[in-house]
Order: C-alpha cells, then structure tokens, then sequence
C-alpha cells in the first residue's frame, strides 16, 4: 500500500504507509502513534550506508535509540532490479549490520518519493503526535564515516531531533541536505 496522497512537510502529520517488512508482514507507521519514529532510507549496496553502518554514526545508533522506546524503520525504496533491491539482500545487510529493527521494501517507490527522500541514507524523525520534525542527513560528516565534520565538530542531526522530540519540543536543526547515493527509484 502506498503513501497517503499528501507529501510530508516538516511540521506537519506525516503521511500515512504501510509496507511490508523482509518476512512479507504489514508494518502500518500510524500503528506508532504516541511514539517518536525514525525512517532511514537504506540502500545495502550504496557505499554511504556501507560505510554508516560500519564506521559512521549509524553504528549503533538505532540500537541505542530502540532501547529508549524510540521505533526505528529502513526503508528500501529501490525497485526491483535495481541496487540494493530484494528482499535476500536486505535480509544479508540486516545480518552484517547487525540491524534489529524492520527493513520495509518500498519497490514502487511511492512512500519514498512522498516524503522526499533522495538519498541513501535519508533520515525522517517524527514525534509522539505524528509530526515529521526532521528530514535530512544523519550527522554533517558527509563521508559517511564521522571523520570530515563540517566545521570540524561533528553533531548527529538524528539524535539532536529525537532528544528533542522525546521532550515533546521542535528539534533546532528540522532539515539538512542529506548526503550519500541517490534513492534508486522506478522509473515513473
């Protein structure tokens, strides 16, 4: 099932979905409500989430996230075919990773493209009411690896925005320009 019609805007109710997880179950976002949720665009076969996910800031990062009750979802929006498609090689990034939460196929590309991701990774943070607060890059080390911070210090735009919405407020930084491949879309 594709997105709600409406595109997300930062500040206002985040589009309704529902995809299918890696084993072929439903995952509806609104079936969260009352919790703080992470959307990170994932791509296996980009090298910018490769090196996230072995080096930079999403190391551990969802894992520590979950265990304060934030829900954490991936969402491969590349069609069949293209890289990093499938439900197989998602399964083996999760394995090689070590990701515990849901890998979400999204092959039509429609919730991608309603939230106006554009890059692998692409983080969203949506609060307790279902607000998007967030849309842009992990942190501002556009290496993917943690170690070319803009102006030499690094912030992890994605914890800033769930501390934040975690306290029911506004994150200070609500869109950056996410960095990394871009989303490998179906043709439309």
């Amino acid at each position: 099932m594709a997105a709600d019609a409406a595109s997300a805007e930062i500040g206002r109710p985040a589009p309704d979905f529902t995809l299918k997880d890696l084993d072929g179950n439903d995952v509806r976002l609104s079936s969260f409500k009352g919790k703080v949720v992470v959307l990170e665009w994932f791509n296996p076969g980009c090298p910018f989430v490769k090196k996230s996910h072995t080096k930079g800031s999403l190391v551990d990062t969802a894992k520590r996230q979950t265990k304060n009750g934030v829900v954490w979802l991936a969402i491969n929006s590349a069609a069949a075919g293209k890289q990093g498609s499938g439900a197989d090689v998602n399964r083996e990034a999760a394995k090689k990773y070590g990701m515990e939460h849901p890998i979400l196929l999204d092959e039509a590309g429609d919730v991608g493209r309603a939230y106006g991701a554009t890059n692998t990774p692409h983080m969203m943070v949506i609060d307790g009411n279902g607000t998007l607060v967030y849309r842009g890059a992990v942190d501002n080390s556009p290496d993917g690896e943690r170690e070319s911070p803009t102006d030499g210090k690094l912030v992890v735009y994605v914890d800033e925005a769930v501390a934040a919405a975690t306290a029911g407020k506004m994150p200070a930084t609500t869109e950056t320009k996410a960095y990394g491949c871009s989303v490998k879309f179906a043709s439309k």
